[in-house]
């Protein structure tokens, strides 16, 4: 059964930034699809489909190498 858990990043701006997002959290093992909803200057959320939960430092790390941030969680 799959998990998905949506994370807010912050700092995008286009599409190339949700292509490095979107390939840097695939590269997550166990990550089977993610999608970016792009909020240009605010908080994009990010939904992450995955065969278990994935572990929020991990996905904080890979959005930090794409250069943006993950959003605290509420």
């Amino acid at each position: 059964m799959s998990t998905t858990t949506a994370y807010g990043v912050d700092g995008m701006t286009c599409g190339h930034c949700v292509a490095s997002v979107t390939e840097e959290i695939g590269l997550i093992a166990g990550a089977e699809n993610v999608t970016v909803e792009l909020v240009k200057g605010g908080t994009s959320q990010v939904t992450v489909t995955s065969a278990d939960t994935l572990d929020r430092a991990l996905v904080a790390a890979a959005v930090e190498e794409a250069g943006y941030q993950l959003v605290a969680a509420a």
